[in-house]
């Protein structure tokens, strides 16, 4: 791999993704220095924002792409769109290009884009793990782990914790323009087109532990619907 492009679909998200871009770019800053063979890009599809969100991407000196979805798969899909423009116009081969993805609430690791990078030497995608940040009720996060498996061989999806060749994206087909599960749809797809994934708690990232989330069905309404479990 000589190319890795992360993909971040934002929403109206000032607030949350200044810190969720300082950690990418810690990130990217550790991998620079331990994989300097790979060159490393940033692309922020901002849908419909009518925030501040783009103000934060200048900010951050990485690339920003409007598009006017209203729809979280089709963002994905924009911004790996973009990354394999990117990539072909600096004649990089899909299967040299990385396409990794995350939220705009979600803080990665330092070592999040060396694990990928790493993972991606003998495996054609990454399933990584995703834990609540700043979920303060006790009884919800003791539920939350009792649902959660984060160890090697999860069961889990994590649009906000994925990665996987370009060459294998465009085989099958790439993200669909759904409103939620775009990312289980997608895993399904891999599983059944290649053996070589992983699924992992090596690249753990954390997610907002937020109520008011930007899609149906994401990670925020499962929260809010396992708060009212809990009861």
């Amino acid at each position: 791999m000589s190319a890795l492009h992360v993909v971040v679909p934002a929403r109206n998200e000032e607030v949350l993704l200044p810190e969720a871009l300082a950690s990418i770019d810690a990130a990217r800053r550790r991998a620079s220095i331990i994989h300097p063979e790979v060159m490393i890009d940033v692309t922020v599809v901002l849908d419909r924002s009518v925030d501040g969100s783009a103000s934060v991407v200048r900010r951050a000196g990485v690339r920003g792409l409007s598009v006017d979805h209203g729809n979280v798969g089709a963002a994905r899909r924009s911004g790996a769109t973009a990354a394999l423009r990117t990539a072909a116009a600096l004649q990089i081969g899909v299967e040299d290009l990385w396409l990794a993805s995350t939220d705009a609430d979600t803080v990665v690791p330092p070592h999040w884009l060396v694990g990928h990078i790493d993972l991606s030497r003998t495996h054609d995608a990454v399933i990584g793990t995703v834990e609540p940040r700043g979920l303060t009720d006790s009884r919800v996060l003791m539920e939350w782990r009792a649902r959660h498996h984060l160890v090697e061989g999860h069961p889990h999806v994590h649009g906000a914790n994925l990665g996987l060749r370009a060459s294998t994206y465009l085989a099958i087909g790439g993200f669909r323009a759904m409103a939620s599960d775009e990312d289980v749809d997608l895993v399904r797809r891999i599983r059944a087109h290649t053996p070589s994934w992983v699924a992992t708690d090596t690249v753990r990232v954390s997610s907002s532990a937020r109520r008011t989330g930007r899609c149906h069905g994401g990670f925020a309404e499962y929260l809010t619907d396992l708060e009212d479990e809990v009861g």
